[in-house]
């Protein structure tokens, strides 16, 4: 049995759920609140020191970090393969992914949706600021990742791959919020392909909230 450790809130958890989820595999969501006031519990903390989620188990093999994750999935499981062949088109998903850590899951997560939904949601005061000097870099972010999709169905080619199951998440989130609904407009191919996602099995039976991912957002 793979066992995963991670919230159902979060990004980074979804990934690899939908990463499971589109290669069939079964497996168990334990959740592990990170985000307590004591912080991760400390049987998370003696297998992943850094405390980030998630983390998988499979028999006696403990791995965390989330791409290295998700290739295990791909790599150890039969069925549909999520990583390109082509080389080419393997090391765009590869850029994809990067951008998208390094450039994206912050500010669109974080700056933008924390401020504009559970900031706002829970009666607090939004950084105005903050929300502000994230959208510059979301903008560029999603330039980006329209033309490195080219004409292709999906980000990194015709077929679905790791690009796609990291970016939906953190896509799903943004467009929750006014923000992220006007700018994903202004860029139809990508909205084409959020809506193309958002049917997918793996978004569906992965939803951050209590129902399935009927809310479109759209």
């Amino acid at each position: 049995m793979i066992k995963l450790l991670g919230l159902r809130i979060s990004v980074y958890t979804r990934i690899a759920r939908m990463a499971l989820e589109e290669k069939n595999v079964e497996y168990e969501l334990e959740e592990v609140d990170i985000f307590a006031d004591s912080g991760p519990p400390d049987e998370y903390l003696a297998h992943n020191p850094f405390g980030t989620i998630p983390s998988l188990m499979h028999g006696d093999f403990y791995l965390y970090e989330t791409a290295a994750i998700t290739r295990y999935i791909d790599e150890t499981f039969p069925g549909v393969a999520l990583q390109p062949s082509v080389s080419s088109r393997r090391a765009r998903m590869n850029q994809i992914i990067g951008i998208l850590d390094a450039y994206t899951y912050r500010p669109m997560v974080w700056d933008v949706y924390v401020q504009r939904i559970v900031v706002a949601g829970s009666g607090g005061r939004v950084d105005e600021d903050l929300v502000a000097s994230a959208i510059p870099t979301l903008q560029e972010v999603l330039r980006q990742l329209d033309l490195l999709r080219e004409n292709y169905e999906f980000l990194a080619g015709d077929s679905i791959s790791l690009a796609d199951l990291h970016a939906y998440p953190m896509l799903r989130y943004f467009i929750e919020t006014p923000e992220g609904t006007a700018m994903l407009a202004s860029f139809p191919g990508l909205q084409k392909w959020m809506q193309q996602m958002q049917q997918r099995l793996s978004a569906r039976a992965t939803s951050f909230h209590s129902t399935t991912e009927a809310e479109n957002g759209f």
